[in-house]
Formats: structure tokens, C-alpha cells, sequence
């Protein structure tokens, strides 16, 4: 039993670790369920590289199809981000949790479809949802800590424009700060966690680690 809990346990702690912070900047934004749409569109992302797209993209880029599968989740991933970061205008006719909220719905109807598509795919969709936590290996926990170290260590280095465009938009503003820029930045950092953690721990856990602690 202990050697099925302890790496669930350890990707657990480093999980909340990286969410937990992330979520402080997400709630500051007001814009709460964008983590829960960057987490649908990274399970899109997966659902469509299921289809035989990982297959095809690691025989032409001679990556493995795990790596593949990754690339084709953060691609959906990123372009999601670059979306939200030119959805928050001072002068907004859509909000933008209406965008975030049809990113959302359209991402959850595309992974239905999708998994509809391929075998055994509704326990496909469960998997997306509720990921496969109690069955991580350790090779994939030190890469998911490896690739959070850095996106960590970013952030340590960014964290006065973070900070400030999260906390004080306006006094970003008046620094004239490309504040669509910085946006983008923080979302697709948001993205390759999502992403990551996605395939681990699925999206509704993902939604808590970023909502609950912060």
C-alpha cells in the first residue's frame, strides 16, 4: 500500500505547490474559471493526439508518441492562452468570462466528440476528468518537478509584472506596460502546468488544487 501512496502523495504536494500559487493569481484576476477552460482545452488537446495525430506527429518529428501527445495538448493549450490575454480590454463589449465560459463549453463538447471517435472512449473521458493520480510513476513525477521548478523560477524572476498586472492593473497601466504581452506570458506558463498536470491528475483536481488552497 505504501508503495502505491507515496508517489500519488509526493505529485500531490508538488501539484498544490505550483497551483496554489497560480490560483492566488487567478482569483486576484477575478477571472476564476479559466484555469477550469485551460484545463478542458489541454484535455481537447489529448483527446484529439488519442486519435492517432501523437502517432503522426512523433513519426515526423521522431519524438515518442507520449512526448507528441504533450506537444499536441500544450498547442491547443497556448493558443487558448493567447485568446484570454487579448480578451481582458479596458473597453469590453463581451466579458471575459463569457469568452472563458465558451472556451470552456466548446472545448468539453470537442473532447466528447473526439473520444466518442476512438476506442474505448468514454473511459477515455473519464480518465481526461479524473485523471490517473494513483498510478504516476516516478520518472513522470520528476519530470512534472522539473518542468514546474522552472516555470517556478520564471516567475520568481517576472514576479514584480506578475504581480503588479494580477494585484494593480491599473498602476500596470500607468506604467505603460504591455499588459496583453505579459497576459499572454503568464497564461502560456499557465498552459505547460495545466497541460502537465492534466494528464496526471485530470481536470476536476486540477480545478480544486488551483481554486481551493489560495
Amino acid at each position: 500500500m505504501a508503495e502505491l501512496m507515496l508517489p500519488a502523495l509526493v505529485v500531490s504536494l508538488i501539484l498544490v505547490g505550483i497551483h496554489g500559487y497560480l490560483g492566488i493569481h487567478i482569483i486576484a484576476r477575478g477571472v476564476i474559471f479559466v484555469d477550469l477552460a485551460l484545463a478542458q482545452v489541454a484535455a481537447l488537446g489529448w483527446a484529439a493526439a488519442g486519435l492517432g495525430l501523437s502517432e503522426a506527429l512523433g513519426d515526423w518529428l521522431g519524438i515518442p508518441v507520449s512526448e507528441a501527445g504533450y506537444a499536441i495538448g500544450l498547442a491547443a493549450t497556448l493558443i487558448a492562452a493567447a485568446l484570454f490575454s487579448v480578451s481582458r480590454m479596458e473597453h469590453e463589449f463581451v466579458p471575459q468570462e463569457a469568452i472563458i465560459g465558451i472556451v470552456y463549453v466548446v472545448a468539453s463538447a470537442g473532447t466528447i466528440l473526439l473520444a466518442a471517435q476512438a476506442p474505448r472512449g468514454s473511459e477515455h473521458v473519464d480518465e481526461l476528468l479524473s485523471g490517473s493520480l494513483l498510478w504516476v510513476a516516478w520518472p513522470e513525477i520528476l519530470k512534472t518537478a522539473l518542468i514546474y521548478a522552472v516555470i517556478g523560477g520564471v516567475h520568481w524572476l517576472l514576479r514584480d509584472r506578475f504581480i503588479t498586472i494580477s494585484m494593480t492593473p491599473d498602476e500596470a497601466k500607468a506604467r505603460s506596460w504591455k499588459v496583453v504581452g505579459w497576459d499572454f506570458a503568464f497564461y502560456a506558463l499557465f498552459g505547460v502546468v495545466v497541460t502537465s498536470s492534466v494528464a496526471i491528475a485530470g481536470v476536476l483536481v486540477v480545478f480544486s488544487f488551483l481554486v481551493a488552497p489560495p
